[in-house]
């Protein structure tokens, strides 16, 4: 308990004014943020806003239907191309002449892109080469937020999405290596198919602005995580030709890659999530990007790691 005492000097007259006493008191207040009452509110209030991030965060995320019919349509047609795999050092393994039909049914949100593929076998016994027919799954408003998660960039005409199995390339390699030939076992000879369980199977897909083509390219990872081998489609829309697109014939414009070519750095970020917890790893690249005497693009890549948290 303590006590002040003061005097104030005022104007009026003397009779109104009186020493004045004060006394400091400790109340007890209630702490209103300890309150079971506040802590209802301030948890109501904390779950609207995340539970609006949250919606907001899945509308931007999921494809509307305008993006989905666009998506659609840029993939429509009749498309003859090249199949190229790759090793993890991007030596060419193989090549095969593909042809691939998009059509489309249904409307609005109801639109689904149907896909077929066609696949050149090798010839038997001096015959006419065979194609192999392989059904793509569907693309519609269900699969392409909750099983391809497509991310889709209608101005720049790309788009990446992923797939759960290698199927369809495996499919590719077998029919168009081995053709009748393919005896369905797991690890045939001379030929490298991927894993039945990889970790990522990721495509990326790129139109040109100039002409009706596209590149589609694929990156499969192993269970470990570790990159498997390389895909690429080069495809072109409506030709008629018998000759397919090919990397052979862009020769001419490798001066393309000289602004990409020198050393540069950056940072790779990991994140892994699961039923114990996730993890974030994160470490610092370089990476140098070289021609040879051989006119073969060299890729040389540094990681720095640094110490993962959880």
């Amino acid at each position: 308990m303590a006590a002040l005492a003061c005097s104030l000097s005022s104007p009026f007259p003397t009779k109104l004014l009186c020493p004045i006493k004060i006394q400091l008191t400790s109340l007890q207040f209630p702490n209103f943020r300890t309150s079971p009452a506040f802590q209802n509110l301030k948890i109501q209030a904390t779950n609207s806003t995340v539970t609006a991030k949250e919606e907001q965060k899945e509308d931007e995320e999921a494809m509307s239907v305008d993006n989905l019919r666009r998506f659609v349509q840029l993939n429509l047609g009749s498309w003859t191309g090249s199949f190229y795999q790759f090793d993890a050092h991007g030596k060419v393994m193989h090549k095969i002449d593909t042809k691939l039909s998009a059509g489309s049914y249904g409307e609005d949100e109801l639109i689904s892109l149907i896909q077929t593929l066609y696949i050149k076998q090798p010839p038997l016994y001096g015959e006419e080469p065979e194609w192999a027919e392989y059904k793509i799954k569907e693309s519609n408003m269900f699969t392409v937020d909750k099983y391809q998660q497509i991310g889709f960039f209608p101005n720049e005409r790309a788009f990446a999405l992923r797939y759960q199995t290698a199927g369809m390339l495996e499919t590719v390699l077998r029919q168009g290596v081995l053709g009748e030939n393919d005896t369905g076992e797991e690890s045939p000879r001379n030929l490298k198919v991927p894993s039945s369980r990889p970790s990522i199977v990721c495509e990326n897909c790129l139109y040109s602005m100039k002409k009706d083509m596209r590149a589609r390219a694929f990156h499969i990872m192993d269970p470990k995580g570790v990159l498997e081998m390389l895909i690429l489609f080069l495809e072109e829309r409506g030709s008629s030709a018998d000759t397919p697109p090919s990397l052979e014939a862009s020769e001419h414009n490798a001066n393309r890659l000289l602004p990409f070519l020198g050393r540069w750095k950056g940072q790779s970020i990991t994140k892994r999530s699961g039923v114990y917890g996730a993890t974030l790893a994160e470490h610092d690249t370089i990476a140098s990007l070289e021609i040879d005497e051989n006119g073969q693009l060299i890729q040389l890549k540094r990681l720095k790691p640094e110490m993962g948290r959880s």
